[in-house]
């Protein structure tokens, strides 16, 4: 990066943790009612950041839920132009025993910062501001044109993001897509994530009579809902791991050679990452490393299980009810929906005529790939090189983030994925934290990506 921006960022870290610290503090959580106006005051604390750093039309986006937050830089003439996506909504902090410090109070040990959202997604995307205001307070310009979209719903599901970007095409029309809400393979291994999986979460309920019955009066004569779904959804996955829906795998994308041994040279110790989990041994679809399956091939989970009674002592009840959450982690080519209409449909048919079948769908996102040799990708691997002093590697991502696909569909834009959090950062769980070099040295990356990037022309 320029040597300006550089000791810009340098000289003004401890400002910019303050400036973090303030934002960290607004309990934006988007699932607790209750915190509604935390959540709207995030979203002005955003806007009056992004003004502060000298980006402009800056715009609150009202929808249905929480605002979009809008702002823009377009002095590049022909540079491409990015668009930058983040998040300042946070998960719930409970449960708040396990915190060693306060989730809202934001602390700095052992070279971590300790604050619900600080490496979901609110450190990860201020450092991205950081290095933009870098750039814009020492040459008075950026190095490419900048599209900044920051929404407050993410952590349920983006539910109006989808029609915002649908709605104000024009307005967000790029060339690529940036986001920073994943994390480095390993500590002192940056690494650039060019897939994600998709998901589709549904809810089935089975039902056999209008109430609860008694289990002597009734047992034997009305089938038990609690073991009809037992037995259905454990026929929807082999002994194996392999999931046996009909038309599952049809549109799945294989994994190339080429990728398979790229995956294979990665630092990857299985027994110490079974040891971390605390597993004891290793399972999935035969024929596929660890990694392959977390990352490149589709999965069927159970969540959640429930129905009759589960109190202390004993209640001989025959239940009418039981129901089951799954989540489906998808690959390339996959449907959510098309999933989701398969699904539904082998559970009607291998469902016996004694009970009622529901299959109510949840959430879903569509996977995303951005291919290897995508000129933006190598721009982000360069900056990272730049800012860590070391080459990234390539991986995949388990996990799901519906908006990457949006934005492929919707815009026709890849989007490069340059997360700086640690894999044992504990987004979503208790001392959350981002490692305080990594945010550094984040911001030093994040502003060389802006110059790396305009020499693509």
């Amino acid at each position: 990066m320029s040597n300006a921006a550089d000791a810009y960022l340098r000289t003004h870290e401890e400002e910019h943790l303050g400036r973090l610290f303030d934002l960290l503090r607004i309990q934006s959580i988007k699932t607790d009612p209750t915190m509604a106006g935390e959540v709207h005051r995030c979203a002005e604390h955003v806007a009056n950041l992004l003004r502060d750093i000298g980006l402009n039309r800056v715009t609150l986006f009202p929808t249905r839920g929480h605002p979009v937050v809008y702002a823009e830089w377009l002095g590049a003439g022909d540079a491409p132009t990015a668009l930058l996506y983040g998040h300042y909504d946070v998960q719930p902090a409970e449960p708040l025993e396990l915190w060693d410090t306060p989730p809202f109070e934001p602390t700095i040990r052992d070279g971590n910062i300790y604050a619900r959202g600080s490496a979901d997604d609110k450190g990860q995307i201020f450092l991205q501001l950081m290095a933009i205001e870098a750039h814009l307070k020492t040459s008075g310009r950026l190095p490419t044109n900048v599209k900044i979209i920051i929404e407050g719903e993410e952590e349920v599901g983006s539910p109006n993001l989808d029609k915002f970007i649908q709605d104000h095409r024009d307005l967000l029309k790029a060339d690529i897509g940036l986001i920073s809400d994943t994390s480095m393979y390993a500590p002192g291994v940056p690494s650039l994530d060019y897939g994600l999986r998709g998901l589709a979460v549904l809810q089935v309920e089975i039902t056999s009579a209008a109430g609860d019955l008694h289990s002597g009066l009734f047992g034997g004569a009305i089938a038990n809902p609690i073991q009809v779904l037992a037995q259905l959804i454990s026929d929807l996955k082999d002994r194996e791991g392999r999931v046996t829906i009909p038309g599952f795998y049809d549109d799945v994308v294989p994994i190339s050679d080429d990728e398979r041994r790229a995956l294979a040279a990665l630092p990857f110790d299985e027994t110490r990452y079974l040891g971390e989990i605390g597993a004891l041994a290793s399972f999935g679809e035969p024929g596929y490393t660890t990694l392959e399956r977390i990352w490149a091939r589709p999965t069927f989970e159970i969540n959640g299980i429930w129905g009759g009674f589960s109190g202390e002592g004993s209640k001989t009840v025959l239940p009418n009810f039981a129901a089951a959450k799954i989540s489906c982690r998808l690959v390339p080519n996959q449907d959510p929906d098309k999933i989701t209409r398969l699904l539904s449909s082998h559970l009607a048919a291998i469902a016996p005529a004694s009970v009622k079948i529901e299959v109510i769908p949840l959430l879903g996102g569509k996977p995303a790939l951005t291919p290897l040799d995508h000129p933006a990708l190598e721009a982000a691997a360069t900056a990272i090189e730049r800012g860590f002093g070391k080459r990234p590697v390539f991986t995949r991502s388990g996990g799901s983030i519906p908006v990457v696909a949006t934005l492929q569909s919707e815009l026709g834009i890849p989007t490069i994925l340059m997360g700086f959090c640690l894999p044992d950062c504990n987004a979503h769980a208790p001392n959350e934290r981002m490692n305080l070099a990594n945010f550094y040295a984040g911001s030093r990356t994040a502003a060389a990506f802006w110059e790396e990037l305009a020499r693509l022309g």
